[in-house]
């Protein structure tokens, strides 16, 4: 039961990082906002989530685990409702963000409370039910999300976490066991603020960057420096304190820091990739979003098969092993992807997208068991919330700089696909390009179409080139993970991995 409550807790939170997306047009009309305040019922969100997960390991150690999983879980549903039956765009943000100060907390702690509940050897499977939430929440949110705002409105989108937060609050009322509380501990608020400000900068400047031309305006200049400022006192800090904010002793650990940096591209390739397929097949190919969405949830389908396998795989397979093995499959995905034209058909793109979900689920799950193999109880619950938190920021990067890089090359293409409009051009003359004469009204906009969808497809190419590349370079990286055998306990009840 302890399960399922950290299933659904962790599926609630997940399917809210995206399930507002496609809703964010129907609500720009019903709460009377602009393009540019629509886009902070996001922001908001993002921004309370990453600064509040970095001091969970804190408050539950502090107030005990349970206790906060309970508040939490009930501020989320709560915060929920409120913004089913928000009326103007002020009080949607406002309680965004009280949706994302609760909802930080849900994921990490879900994680420890499954570490916590199965013994070293049952890790793998119970980390591959957990993973099941995390990878797929993502992905069937904007396919949710369509389908609730479509056949009813966009207030289903958040009041369907309503019944599921009070059957999951009631759950860990009733099975979830209490850790014990340390009421000596003292908050680092210096190093919480210096980190809070540096995170939140960040978010704001990888969210905002696209829509205000990046380092060409102020707004973002003003918030990298004040990021940079906020993460050197927090580092300042934290390397001179005696009780500082983060616990850097889990950065001793190598598989810790294995599992961190592949975290890392993980939210990066995953959001990343999400954030150019969805807008793909609905600019580029035309298909209306419940289509795109189902297409998308293909992705979906092959993650859950691979995690049905892998808590299996890893009793007689080392999980870097099949982290590698996930990490080429996803790799051949994105060459696969390189290949997209307006012309690819859905068979291509479901091939594609299953596969890709499949090589994910490889190398989600053997990371979230390996990072924690060798690393104390005592520091789990610190564990969970950074890593959270490095994924989070991954997937942030991954949008930004996918999202911007699709804008300037698609700008670039147009202007040089253009540069052979001329007279002199062979091709224009044949019978079959009668219609693109740029003497008329008409041929003029139809070869303004076609420029524009050519560049397009260029640079929705070259994105995923670049994640390819990128994946391709992380595969060295697996030689930084340990052993996921597991043979004795070590000292502190944790277990060592064999050698």
């Amino acid at each position: 039961m302890v399960t399922v409550c950290a299933m659904t807790a962790t599926i609630m939170q997940a399917l809210d990082t995206t399930i507002a997306n496609v809703a964010l047009p129907y609500m720009q009309g019903s709460l009377s906002a602009s393009l540019d305040q629509i886009n902070w019922v996001l922001t908001s969100y993002i921004v309370a989530s990453a600064v509040m997960t970095a001091p969970i390991g804190w408050l539950a150690d502090r107030f005990g685990r349970k206790k906060l999983f309970i508040v939490c879980t009930a501020g989320f549903t709560f915060a929920s409702m409120l913004c089913g039956i928000a009326g103007n765009i002020a009080e949607m943000v406002a309680f965004r963000l009280l949706q994302g100060v609760f909802g930080a907390a849900l994921v990490p702690l879900s994680q420890a409370v499954m570490l916590d509940s199965y013994p070293a050897e049952e890790r793998g499977s119970a980390m591959a039910i957990w993973g099941i939430g995390v990878m797929l929440g993502p992905i069937m949110g904007p396919t949710l999300g369509a389908w609730l705002t479509e056949s009813y409105n966009w207030h289903w989108v958040f009041f369907i976490n309503l019944p599921v937060g009070i059957i999951t609050v009631i759950g860990l009322v009733l099975f979830m066991d209490e850790t014990a509380q340390r009421r000596e501990l003292r908050f680092d608020w210096f190093g919480f603020l210096a980190l809070a400000v540096g995170i939140g900068a960040m978010q704001m400047m990888l969210d905002r960057g696209e829509q205000v031309g990046w380092f060409e305006s102020g707004e973002i200049v003003t918030e990298a420096i004040v990021s940079a400022i906020g993460f050197y006192f927090f580092l300042a800090h934290s390397l001179t304190t005696d009780e500082p904010f983060v616990r850097f002793e889990i950065f001793k650990d190598r598989n810790y820091i294995g599992g961190c940096l592949f975290m890392v591209i993980i939210g990066l390739v995953l959001f990343g990739t999400m954030a150019l397929v969805t807008p793909y097949m609905q600019n580029v190919l035309g298909y209306p979003i419940l289509t795109a969405g189902f297409l998308l949830a293909a992705r979906g389908v092959g993650t859950l098969a691979a995690m049905l396998m892998v808590g299996r795989l890893m009793k007689i397979i080392e999980g870097r092993w099949l982290v590698l093995a996930g990490i080429s499959l996803t790799a051949f995905t994105l060459y696969q992807m390189v290949g997209f034209t307006d012309q690819t058909s859905p068979r291509a793109i479901v091939v594609a997208s299953v596969l890709q979900g499949f090589g994910l689920g490889l190398v989600f799950v053997p990371l979230s068991t390996v990072a924690f193999a060798t690393l104390p109880g005592s520091l789990r619950t610190d564990g969970t919330a950074i890593l959270t938190l490095v994924r989070n920021l991954g997937s942030s990067v991954g949008i930004s700089v996918v999202i911007a890089q699709l804008t300037n090359t698609t700008m670039a293409m147009h202007a040089r696909l253009a540069e052979f409009v001329t007279p002199f051009n062979d091709a224009l003359a044949m019978p079959d390009a009668r219609m693109l004469n740029p003497a008329t009204d008409l041929g003029r906009a139809m070869m303004e179409k076609a420029l524009t969808q050519q560049a397009t497809v260029i640079a929705y190419a070259n994105d995923f080139k670049v994640l390819m590349y990128l994946t391709l370079a992380t595969l060295p990286l697996v030689l930084i993970i340990g052993s996921s055998r597991v043979t004795r306990p070590a000292p502190g009840g944790q277990p060592a991995p064999a050698h």
